[in-house]
Protein backbone atom coordinates (compact mmCIF):
# COMPACT_ATOMS: atom_id res chain seq x y z
CA UNK A 1 0.00 0.00 0.00
CA UNK A 2 1.00 3.57 -0.62
CA UNK A 3 1.13 6.18 2.29
CA UNK A 4 0.68 9.08 0.24
CA UNK A 5 -1.69 12.27 1.66
CA UNK A 6 -3.00 14.12 -1.00
CA UNK A 7 -1.21 18.02 0.13
CA UNK A 8 -1.39 19.89 3.52
CA UNK A 9 -3.43 21.93 5.19
CA UNK A 10 -2.24 24.94 2.93
CA UNK A 11 -2.59 23.59 -0.63
CA UNK A 12 -5.54 23.38 -2.60
CA UNK A 13 -7.17 19.68 -2.74
CA UNK A 14 -6.07 17.29 -5.71
CA UNK A 15 -9.25 16.67 -8.35
CA UNK A 16 -10.18 14.09 -7.76
CA UNK A 17 -8.92 13.54 -4.44
CA UNK A 18 -7.37 10.31 -3.94
CA UNK A 19 -8.83 8.27 -1.18
CA UNK A 20 -5.99 5.92 -0.44
CA UNK A 21 -3.24 5.11 1.50
CA UNK A 22 -2.51 3.66 4.79
CA UNK A 23 -2.05 7.30 6.42
CA UNK A 24 -5.54 8.02 5.32
CA UNK A 25 -7.14 4.58 6.18
CA UNK A 26 -5.40 5.15 9.67
CA UNK A 27 -7.08 8.70 10.17
CA UNK A 28 -9.15 10.10 7.31
CA UNK A 29 -10.64 12.75 9.20
CA UNK A 30 -7.62 15.71 8.36
CA UNK A 31 -8.59 14.94 5.16
CA UNK A 32 -12.44 14.96 5.76
CA UNK A 33 -11.69 18.60 7.53
CA UNK A 34 -10.15 19.88 4.43
CA UNK A 35 -12.85 19.15 2.01
CA UNK A 36 -15.74 20.67 4.49
CA UNK A 37 -13.96 23.58 4.59
CA UNK A 38 -13.37 23.67 0.62
CA UNK A 39 -17.24 22.55 0.03
CA UNK A 40 -20.04 19.76 1.07
CA UNK A 41 -19.32 17.93 -2.56
CA UNK A 42 -15.81 17.11 -3.96
CA UNK A 43 -14.85 14.49 -6.70
CA UNK A 44 -12.92 11.78 -5.37
CA UNK A 45 -10.88 8.65 -6.66
CA UNK A 46 -10.87 5.23 -4.86
CA UNK A 47 -8.08 2.46 -5.40
CA UNK A 48 -10.40 0.63 -7.14
CA UNK A 49 -10.08 3.27 -9.86
CA UNK A 50 -13.67 4.32 -9.31
CA UNK A 51 -13.91 7.98 -9.63
CA UNK A 52 -17.42 9.21 -7.52
CA UNK A 53 -18.76 12.54 -6.07
CA UNK A 54 -18.21 12.48 -1.82
CA UNK A 55 -20.40 14.39 0.08
CA UNK A 56 -19.09 15.62 3.30
CA UNK A 57 -20.80 18.35 5.33
CA UNK A 58 -23.36 17.75 7.93
CA UNK A 59 -26.40 19.59 6.59
CA UNK A 60 -25.71 18.09 3.03
CA UNK A 61 -25.17 14.29 4.21
CA UNK A 62 -28.59 14.66 5.73
CA UNK A 63 -30.10 16.41 3.17
CA UNK A 64 -28.42 13.36 0.96
CA UNK A 65 -29.32 10.48 2.47
CA UNK A 66 -33.56 11.86 2.27
CA UNK A 67 -32.93 13.04 -1.48
CA UNK A 68 -35.70 11.09 -3.41
CA UNK A 69 -33.58 12.04 -6.67
CA UNK A 70 -30.97 9.74 -5.22
CA UNK A 71 -31.55 6.58 -5.88
CA UNK A 72 -29.49 2.95 -5.26
CA UNK A 73 -30.38 0.52 -7.90
CA UNK A 74 -27.55 0.14 -9.74
CA UNK A 75 -28.86 -0.17 -13.04
CA UNK A 76 -28.76 3.94 -12.85
CA UNK A 77 -25.13 3.82 -12.95
CA UNK A 78 -23.52 5.30 -16.40
CA UNK A 79 -21.12 3.41 -18.25
CA UNK A 80 -17.96 5.26 -16.72
CA UNK A 81 -18.98 4.26 -13.08
CA UNK A 82 -19.57 0.58 -14.78
CA UNK A 83 -16.43 0.30 -16.39
CA UNK A 84 -14.32 0.44 -13.23
CA UNK A 85 -16.97 0.05 -10.51
CA UNK A 86 -16.08 -2.17 -7.44
CA UNK A 87 -18.98 -4.31 -7.91
CA UNK A 88 -19.15 -8.44 -7.85
CA UNK A 89 -18.82 -10.07 -11.31
CA UNK A 90 -22.01 -11.43 -13.18
CA UNK A 91 -23.43 -14.22 -12.68
CA UNK A 92 -23.26 -13.30 -9.15
CA UNK A 93 -24.06 -9.71 -9.34
CA UNK A 94 -27.32 -10.62 -10.75
CA UNK A 95 -27.79 -13.22 -8.21
CA UNK A 96 -25.91 -11.63 -4.87
CA UNK A 97 -26.97 -7.87 -5.22
CA UNK A 98 -30.33 -7.30 -5.14
CA UNK A 99 -30.64 -6.85 -2.04
CA UNK A 100 -32.05 -3.73 0.40
CA UNK A 101 -29.03 -1.67 0.09
CA UNK A 102 -29.50 -1.40 -3.85
CA UNK A 103 -32.82 -1.05 -3.82
CA UNK A 104 -35.56 1.94 -4.40
CA UNK A 105 -39.19 2.15 -3.53
CA UNK A 106 -41.61 0.44 -4.58
CA UNK A 107 -39.55 -2.37 -4.42
CA UNK A 108 -37.28 -1.58 -1.55
CA UNK A 109 -40.50 -0.63 0.99
CA UNK A 110 -42.04 -4.29 -0.27
CA UNK A 111 -38.34 -6.29 0.49
CA UNK A 112 -38.10 -4.07 3.37
CA UNK A 113 -41.35 -4.91 5.56
CA UNK A 114 -40.09 -8.71 5.35
CA UNK A 115 -37.51 -8.01 8.07
CA UNK A 116 -38.07 -5.14 9.94
CA UNK A 117 -39.75 -7.43 12.60
CA UNK A 118 -36.70 -9.34 13.51
CA UNK A 119 -35.19 -6.42 14.79
CA UNK A 120 -37.55 -4.23 16.52
CA UNK A 121 -36.26 -2.82 19.81
CA UNK A 122 -38.72 -4.67 21.82
CA UNK A 123 -37.36 -8.04 20.42
CA UNK A 124 -33.81 -6.89 20.61
CA UNK A 125 -34.40 -6.15 24.62
CA UNK A 126 -35.70 -9.56 24.81
CA UNK A 127 -32.76 -11.33 23.92
CA UNK A 128 -30.20 -9.55 25.17
CA UNK A 129 -29.88 -12.32 28.22
CA UNK A 130 -28.91 -14.19 25.50
CA UNK A 131 -27.10 -12.29 23.78
CA UNK A 132 -25.13 -11.53 27.43
CA UNK A 133 -24.63 -14.97 27.72
CA UNK A 134 -22.95 -15.41 24.32
CA UNK A 135 -20.55 -12.42 25.37
CA UNK A 136 -19.65 -14.39 28.69
CA UNK A 137 -19.00 -17.56 26.90
CA UNK A 138 -16.54 -15.73 24.61
CA UNK A 139 -14.53 -13.77 27.43
CA UNK A 140 -14.63 -17.55 29.63
CA UNK A 141 -12.69 -18.48 26.36
CA UNK A 142 -9.80 -16.03 26.66
CA UNK A 143 -6.60 -16.48 28.68
CA UNK A 144 -6.63 -15.98 32.30
CA UNK A 145 -4.07 -12.84 32.39
CA UNK A 146 -3.64 -12.05 28.33
CA UNK A 147 -2.65 -11.36 26.12
CA UNK A 148 -5.18 -12.18 23.67
CA UNK A 149 -6.47 -10.70 19.94
CA UNK A 150 -10.24 -9.14 21.12
CA UNK A 151 -10.65 -9.25 17.25
CA UNK A 152 -10.41 -13.18 17.09
CA UNK A 153 -11.71 -13.64 20.61
CA UNK A 154 -14.25 -11.51 21.15
CA UNK A 155 -15.58 -9.04 18.53
CA UNK A 156 -15.17 -11.29 15.92
CA UNK A 157 -17.15 -13.98 17.02
CA UNK A 158 -19.81 -12.20 19.04
CA UNK A 159 -21.53 -10.60 16.20
CA UNK A 160 -22.04 -13.88 14.35
CA UNK A 161 -23.38 -15.78 17.51
CA UNK A 162 -25.51 -12.52 17.79
CA UNK A 163 -26.85 -12.82 14.85
CA UNK A 164 -27.95 -16.31 14.60
CA UNK A 165 -29.59 -16.07 17.19
CA UNK A 166 -31.64 -13.09 15.69
CA UNK A 167 -31.95 -14.47 12.33
CA UNK A 168 -32.56 -18.11 13.43
CA UNK A 169 -29.44 -19.50 11.82
CA UNK A 170 -29.16 -23.30 13.11
CA UNK A 171 -26.34 -23.85 15.13
CA UNK A 172 -24.72 -26.75 12.86
CA UNK A 173 -25.15 -24.30 9.87
CA UNK A 174 -23.43 -21.02 11.85
CA UNK A 175 -20.24 -23.35 13.15
CA UNK A 176 -19.25 -23.91 9.44
CA UNK A 177 -19.20 -20.30 8.17
CA UNK A 178 -16.50 -18.81 7.46
CA UNK A 179 -15.33 -15.18 8.16
CA UNK A 180 -13.53 -14.80 4.81
CA UNK A 181 -16.27 -15.47 2.99
CA UNK A 182 -17.14 -11.49 4.23
CA UNK A 183 -14.09 -10.14 2.13
CA UNK A 184 -16.60 -10.77 -1.06
CA UNK A 185 -17.68 -7.21 -0.11
CA UNK A 186 -14.34 -6.12 -1.01
CA UNK A 187 -14.12 -6.90 -4.90
CA UNK A 188 -10.59 -6.96 -6.88
CA UNK A 189 -10.37 -6.00 -10.55
CA UNK A 190 -10.14 -9.15 -13.52
CA UNK A 191 -6.71 -8.73 -13.77
CA UNK A 192 -5.53 -9.14 -10.09
CA UNK A 193 -3.82 -11.69 -8.56
CA UNK A 194 -6.28 -12.16 -5.77
CA UNK A 195 -8.95 -12.18 -8.09
CA UNK A 196 -9.35 -16.36 -7.95
CA UNK A 197 -9.25 -16.28 -4.28
CA UNK A 198 -11.65 -13.64 -4.36
CA UNK A 199 -13.89 -15.92 -6.48
CA UNK A 200 -13.50 -18.90 -4.61
CA UNK A 201 -14.82 -17.25 -1.58
CA UNK A 202 -18.07 -15.38 -3.81
CA UNK A 203 -18.83 -19.39 -5.04
CA UNK A 204 -17.97 -20.76 -1.30
CA UNK A 205 -21.08 -18.28 -0.05
CA UNK A 206 -23.10 -19.41 -2.56
CA UNK A 207 -23.06 -22.77 -1.85
CA UNK A 208 -23.53 -21.76 2.13
CA UNK A 209 -26.75 -19.96 1.09
CA UNK A 210 -28.33 -22.77 -0.55
CA UNK A 211 -27.80 -25.11 2.16
CA UNK A 212 -29.24 -22.47 4.55
CA UNK A 213 -32.41 -21.75 2.03
CA UNK A 214 -32.42 -25.93 1.56
CA UNK A 215 -32.35 -26.41 5.44
CA UNK A 216 -34.92 -23.83 6.19
CA UNK A 217 -37.71 -25.13 3.82
CA UNK A 218 -37.01 -28.89 5.27
CA UNK A 219 -37.83 -27.91 8.70
CA UNK A 220 -39.99 -25.01 8.36
CA UNK A 221 -38.61 -23.23 10.92
CA UNK A 222 -40.23 -20.13 11.94
CA UNK A 223 -37.69 -17.24 12.60
CA UNK A 224 -36.77 -14.91 10.37
CA UNK A 225 -34.56 -17.00 7.46
CA UNK A 226 -37.44 -19.25 7.58
CA UNK A 227 -40.25 -16.96 6.71
CA UNK A 228 -38.14 -15.39 3.76
CA UNK A 229 -37.91 -19.12 2.70
CA UNK A 230 -41.00 -19.52 2.94
CA UNK A 231 -42.00 -15.96 1.12
CA UNK A 232 -39.98 -16.96 -1.68
CA UNK A 233 -42.39 -20.23 -2.44
CA UNK A 234 -45.31 -18.45 -2.04
CA UNK A 235 -43.80 -16.28 -5.33
CA UNK A 236 -43.53 -12.89 -2.98
CA UNK A 237 -40.07 -12.96 -3.06
CA UNK A 238 -37.55 -14.08 -6.05
CA UNK A 239 -34.82 -16.37 -5.70
CA UNK A 240 -32.36 -13.63 -6.29
CA UNK A 241 -34.09 -11.44 -3.98
CA UNK A 242 -34.08 -14.01 -1.52
CA UNK A 243 -30.45 -15.01 -1.67
CA UNK A 244 -29.11 -11.29 -1.93
CA UNK A 245 -31.19 -10.61 1.41
CA UNK A 246 -29.64 -13.62 3.40
CA UNK A 247 -26.21 -12.31 1.79
CA UNK A 248 -26.71 -8.89 3.35
CA UNK A 249 -27.92 -10.44 6.74
CA UNK A 250 -25.04 -12.79 7.02
CA UNK A 251 -22.22 -9.95 5.35
CA UNK A 252 -23.61 -6.53 6.35
CA UNK A 253 -25.47 -8.14 10.17
CA UNK A 254 -21.88 -8.49 11.47
CA UNK A 255 -18.89 -7.58 10.11
CA UNK A 256 -19.66 -3.72 10.57
CA UNK A 257 -20.48 -4.57 13.98
CA UNK A 258 -17.12 -6.19 14.54
CA UNK A 259 -15.53 -3.42 13.35
CA UNK A 260 -17.26 -0.96 15.41
CA UNK A 261 -16.40 -2.98 18.65
CA UNK A 262 -13.00 -2.29 17.25
CA UNK A 263 -13.11 0.86 16.52
CA UNK A 264 -14.69 2.03 19.71
CA UNK A 265 -12.39 0.27 21.87
CA UNK A 266 -8.97 2.10 19.90
CA UNK A 267 -11.09 5.37 20.76
CA UNK A 268 -11.12 4.37 24.19
CA UNK A 269 -7.93 3.66 24.64
CA UNK A 270 -6.70 6.56 23.02
CA UNK A 271 -8.87 8.78 25.42
CA UNK A 272 -8.19 7.45 28.92
CA UNK A 273 -10.24 9.86 30.78
CA UNK A 274 -13.59 8.37 29.37
CA UNK A 275 -12.21 5.03 29.56
CA UNK A 276 -11.93 5.35 33.13
CA UNK A 277 -15.38 6.99 33.85
CA UNK A 278 -16.64 4.29 31.91
CA UNK A 279 -15.28 1.43 33.65
CA UNK A 280 -16.61 3.05 36.88
CA UNK A 281 -19.93 4.19 35.77
CA UNK A 282 -21.36 1.23 33.46
CA UNK A 283 -24.56 3.28 33.36
CA UNK A 284 -23.00 5.87 30.98
CA UNK A 285 -22.82 2.87 27.88
CA UNK A 286 -26.06 3.93 25.88
CA UNK A 287 -24.66 7.71 25.87
CA UNK A 288 -21.20 6.36 25.71
CA UNK A 289 -22.51 3.83 22.50
CA UNK A 290 -23.75 7.01 20.86
CA UNK A 291 -20.57 9.17 21.16
CA UNK A 292 -18.24 5.97 19.82
CA UNK A 293 -20.33 5.51 16.78
CA UNK A 294 -20.36 9.21 15.96
CA UNK A 295 -16.71 9.60 16.81
CA UNK A 296 -15.36 6.66 14.74
CA UNK A 297 -17.77 4.92 12.75
CA UNK A 298 -17.73 1.62 10.96
CA UNK A 299 -19.70 2.51 8.05
CA UNK A 300 -17.47 5.76 6.81
CA UNK A 301 -18.68 5.89 3.98
CA UNK A 302 -22.35 5.05 2.35
CA UNK A 303 -22.68 2.84 -0.71
CA UNK A 304 -23.64 4.21 -4.40
CA UNK A 305 -26.18 6.35 -5.06
CA UNK A 306 -27.33 7.84 -8.63
CA UNK A 307 -29.23 10.47 -10.49
CA UNK A 308 -31.20 9.38 -13.76
CA UNK A 309 -30.50 13.11 -15.01
CA UNK A 310 -28.14 15.66 -14.82
CA UNK A 311 -28.52 17.30 -11.69
CA UNK A 312 -27.42 19.74 -9.22
CA UNK A 313 -25.73 18.80 -5.86
CA UNK A 314 -25.27 21.52 -3.61
CA UNK A 315 -23.95 24.08 -6.26
CA UNK A 316 -21.84 20.81 -7.98
CA UNK A 317 -23.56 19.24 -11.25
CA UNK A 318 -22.86 15.92 -10.91
CA UNK A 319 -23.63 13.85 -14.43
CA UNK A 320 -26.12 10.82 -14.07
CA UNK A 321 -25.37 7.69 -13.41
CA UNK A 322 -22.37 9.17 -11.59
CA UNK A 323 -22.13 7.82 -8.47
CA UNK A 324 -22.63 9.84 -5.22
CA UNK A 325 -21.26 8.54 -1.74
CA UNK A 326 -21.96 9.83 1.27
CA UNK A 327 -19.41 10.20 4.02
CA UNK A 328 -20.76 9.26 7.40
CA UNK A 329 -17.42 9.74 8.81
CA UNK A 330 -16.87 13.48 7.96
CA UNK A 331 -20.68 14.56 8.88
CA UNK A 332 -20.40 13.29 12.18
CA UNK A 333 -17.01 15.51 12.77
CA UNK A 334 -18.80 18.34 11.26
CA UNK A 335 -17.93 21.84 13.55
CA UNK A 336 -21.54 22.80 12.63
CA UNK A 337 -22.91 20.43 14.19
CA UNK A 338 -21.38 18.97 17.09
CA UNK A 339 -19.03 21.34 19.37
CA UNK A 340 -15.77 20.48 19.37
CA UNK A 341 -16.15 17.36 17.20
CA UNK A 342 -12.80 16.00 17.47
CA UNK A 343 -12.97 15.37 20.80
CA UNK A 344 -14.79 11.83 22.76
CA UNK A 345 -17.54 13.60 24.85
CA UNK A 346 -19.37 11.01 26.63
CA UNK A 347 -21.58 13.71 28.23
CA UNK A 348 -22.57 14.81 24.65
CA UNK A 349 -26.34 15.39 24.13
CA UNK A 350 -28.21 15.33 22.02
CA UNK A 351 -26.39 13.53 19.28
CA UNK A 352 -28.22 13.07 15.97
CA UNK A 353 -24.73 11.22 14.31
CA UNK A 354 -25.49 9.66 10.86
CA UNK A 355 -23.33 6.47 12.00
CA UNK A 356 -26.75 4.44 10.59
CA UNK A 357 -27.50 6.50 7.95
CA UNK A 358 -31.14 8.78 7.71
CA UNK A 359 -34.15 8.40 5.49
CA UNK A 360 -35.82 5.10 4.00
CA UNK A 361 -32.14 3.39 4.16
CA UNK A 362 -31.95 3.89 8.05
CA UNK A 363 -30.20 0.76 8.90
CA UNK A 364 -32.83 -1.68 9.85
CA UNK A 365 -30.38 -3.49 12.52
CA UNK A 366 -29.62 -0.31 14.32
CA UNK A 367 -31.28 -1.41 17.61
CA UNK A 368 -29.58 -4.69 17.33
CA UNK A 369 -26.04 -3.21 16.86
CA UNK A 370 -26.37 -0.81 19.47
CA UNK A 371 -27.45 -3.20 21.87
CA UNK A 372 -24.18 -5.19 20.89
CA UNK A 373 -22.25 -2.47 21.16
CA UNK A 374 -23.43 -1.64 24.84
CA UNK A 375 -22.80 -5.67 25.79
CA UNK A 376 -19.80 -6.18 24.18
CA UNK A 377 -18.01 -3.09 25.81
CA UNK A 378 -19.71 -3.52 29.46
CA UNK A 379 -18.32 -7.24 29.58
CA UNK A 380 -15.01 -6.21 28.40
CA UNK A 381 -14.55 -3.53 30.67
CA UNK A 382 -15.98 -4.81 33.45
CA UNK A 383 -14.33 -8.55 33.20
CA UNK A 384 -11.13 -7.88 31.76
CA UNK A 385 -9.69 -5.35 34.59
CA UNK A 386 -6.60 -3.12 33.43
CA UNK A 387 -7.44 -3.61 29.94
CA UNK A 388 -4.71 -1.85 27.30
CA UNK A 389 -3.47 -2.61 24.09
CA UNK A 390 -0.82 -3.62 23.31
CA UNK A 391 0.04 -2.85 20.05
CA UNK A 392 1.73 1.17 19.16
CA UNK A 393 -1.06 3.34 17.77
CA UNK A 394 0.83 3.48 14.88
CA UNK A 395 0.98 -0.20 14.48
CA UNK A 396 -3.06 -0.82 13.73
CA UNK A 397 -2.90 -2.33 10.56
CA UNK A 398 -6.53 -1.14 9.58
CA UNK A 399 -8.44 -2.93 6.98
CA UNK A 400 -8.46 -2.05 3.55
CA UNK A 401 -11.97 -1.87 3.14
CA UNK A 402 -12.95 1.01 0.86
CA UNK A 403 -16.48 1.59 2.55
CA UNK A 404 -15.76 1.02 6.34
CA UNK A 405 -13.06 1.33 9.01
CA UNK A 406 -12.02 -1.36 11.42
CA UNK A 407 -8.70 -2.88 12.73
CA UNK A 408 -7.56 -6.62 11.49
CA UNK A 409 -5.84 -7.68 15.05
CA UNK A 410 -6.20 -5.65 18.49
CA UNK A 411 -3.88 -7.11 20.39
CA UNK A 412 -4.55 -6.46 24.26
CA UNK A 413 -3.39 -7.04 28.12
CA UNK A 414 -5.19 -7.05 30.81
CA UNK A 415 -4.71 -7.99 34.80
CA UNK A 416 -6.75 -10.68 34.87
CA UNK A 417 -9.92 -12.50 33.65
CA UNK A 418 -13.11 -11.99 36.16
Amino acid sequence: MTTQEPGTATEALPQPVPLTGCRYKADPYPLYQRMREAGPVHRVLFPSGVRAWLVTGYDAAHAALNDDRLGKNHDRGNDRWRARASIMPEPQHSQLQVHLLHQDPPKHTRMRRFVTDAFTPRRIDSLRPRFQERADELVDALPETGPADLVTGFAAPFPFHVLAEVIGLPQELAARFDRDWGKVVQPVGPTDPGRPRYEARLHGLQSYIAEVVAHKREHGDDDLLGRLVVARDRGELSQEELDSMIFQLLVAGQEPVTNQITTALIALFRNPGPLARLRDDPGLLPRAVEELLRYDSAFELTTWRFFDQDSDLYGTEVPAGDSVIVSLCAANRDPRRFTDPDSLDLDRTPNPHLAFGHGIHFCPGAALARAELQIALGTLLTRLPGLHPTIRDEDIEWIPAVLGRGAHHLPVGYDRRL
